[in-house]
């Protein structure tokens, strides 16, 4: 939802920059967002910062006031969108090896990225026959929506882009002799090393959604956009679209498959426990435990109260 009405405001942000001190840094950022009752994940790396959190609209500014003063954040990736209701249980500041995870340890955004295309410039680049769009995101993510004519991985994480990529590379650039490849992700975070990535291969013309689809959905009229479907988004809203107004999707909190109004009517899928995607890829121990957290989730929610086992963990990365 875009209506600055909404009384939560759910806030993407990343940014590259050499962090020397994790630990630390989490020790003081991590009171400031529980004083301010934020909730949502962050994750610290020694490459940056990147997460989505949600709270009131003076907590939020808070919580954005003191990640701007942690070293070379003052310019940090901010994108905004609002909801009814919190969309997540809980505060987690999190230590990683990345704040989004391609296991490519030569692979530097703070030196060498592709060209940023602003949303409004977007759709005349991906028209250009000449230039390759890649969705850079997960299969799940990709089935419920993405740019037309885009071409999809069906990675099951970032780390199997590379790989993805490198197997691929005769077929996608086919012979063309100065190719333009455009590639896009949610928020834009996994653009600036995907783009870094292809640079490093050799590729040239490299160009990435700037602010990511959230950004293009947000500000390109839906008669104008060449976006079809919806977006998935790593809270509890599932899904956005146009307009970043809330989606029609479910989610199966098993496997975190999105799932569809169809979908949620199939007989094997039960709330919190199954669904299509996952309910043979499942046994019986499993679902049991499933249907336990689910049972303590809906009492905890009852009660009006978070249950930790609740929770939606990103995907070792937000956007």
């Amino acid at each position: 939802m875009s209506d600055h009405t909404y009384p939560i405001r759910v806030t993407a942000l990343y940014r590259f920059s050499p962090f020397k001190d994790c630990e630390t840094l989490r020790a003081g950022l991590e009171p400031v967002c529980r004083a301010a009752g934020v909730k949502g994940t962050l994750l610290l790396a020694p490459e940056g910062i990147n997460g989505t959190i949600a709270g009131t609209h003076e907590a939020i500014d808070q919580v954005l006031a003191h990640i701007r003063t942690l070293p070379d954040c003052a310019t940090l990736s901010v994108k905004d969108s609002f909801a009814e209701t919190m969309p997540f249980y809980r505060m987690k500041v999190r230590l990683k090896r990345e704040i989004v995870t391609m296991g490519q340890p030569n692979i530097d955004p703070l030196t060498e990225v592709g060209h940023y295309v602003a949303a409004s410039d977007w759709n005349a680049l991906i028209a250009d026959p000449n230039t390759i769009l890649i969705d850079t995101r997960n299969d799940y993510e990709v089935s419920i929506g993405t740019f037309k004519n885009a071409i999809n991985p069906k990675t099951a994480s970032f780390r199997d882009f590379p790989d993805w990529f490198r197997a691929n590379r005769a077929e996608l650039l086919g012979g063309v002799e100065a190719p333009k490849v455009a590639m896009f992700c949610t928020g834009g975070i996994r653009c600036e090393k995907s783009t870094a990535f292809l640079k490093s291969e050799g590729i040239d013309e490299v160009y990435h959604l700037d602010g990511g689809i959230l950004k293009y959905l947000e500000t390109v009229p839906e008669p104008e956009s060449l976006w079809e479907g919806e977006c998935f988004v790593f809270d509890q809203r599932v899904s956005v679209g146009h307009g970043l107004s809330l989606g029609h999707y479910g989610q199966c909190h098993a496997c975190r498959m999105p799932l569809s109004q169809e979908d949620q009517a199939s007989e094997l899928y039960v709330p919190g426990v199954s669904c299509h995607a996952c309910y043979d890829h499942r046994d019986e121990a499993q679902k049991a435990g499933y249907a336990e957290r689910q049972r303590q989730t809906a009492l905890a929610q009852a009660l009006g109260e978070a249950h930790v086992g609740a929770v939606i963990t990103p995907d070792k990365k937000v956007g």
